[in-house]
């Protein structure tokens, strides 16, 4: 009866704990989420620097790249982390989307472009999308998609 009631109060416990962690961890996914929108921008504009035939980068891909297979390059500038430059990372999915493009002597230049990151599962891996554009302004969607339409302070 004792171990009836021990593993009663146990159930209860978890019933309780178990959806608190879930929530603080898809926060805390959420938090890192906003801190790599603000790494990405920062790559973006040193690529732009690097890079300024190229303008801004139109892909993660080419912000990322091995630091031990050769120097840096326009298709791999070596700013972000590998992980990152995948487009997964902490729970999210990024993307770099809508670029806009100049031909400036017979070569493209990326003007402006946003970065996209979603939630891989609503409501377990984060609640809210983001998107960022190369203003450095952070929008959210609070349906966890890019429909990014609050501004986040």
């Amino acid at each position: 009866m004792e171990l009836l009631i021990v593993m009663s109060v146990i159930l209860i416990l978890m019933a309780v704990a178990i959806p608190n962690y879930m929530n603080m961890r898809s926060q805390a996914n959420e938090t890192a989420a906003l801190e790599e929108l603000r790494t990405i921008n920062s790559a973006e504009i040193q690529y732009q620097t690097n890079f300024p035939a190229n303008g801004f980068s139109c892909g993660l891909a080419a912000l990322g790249g091995d630091p031990k297979s050769g120097p840096p390059s326009a298709q791999a500038a070596q700013l972000i982390p590998a992980d990152l430059a995948s487009g997964y990372k902490s729970g999210y999915l990024f993307n770099v989307v809508n670029c806009t493009k100049v031909t400036v002597n017979n070569q493209d230049v990326y003007t402006s472009y946003e970065v996209t990151a979603v939630p891989q599962s609503v409501g377990k891996t984060g609640h809210r999308g983001f998107c960022m554009d190369q203003t450095g302004e952070i929008k959210a969607d609070p349906a966890g998609g890019t429909n990014c339409t609050q501004p986040i302070s």
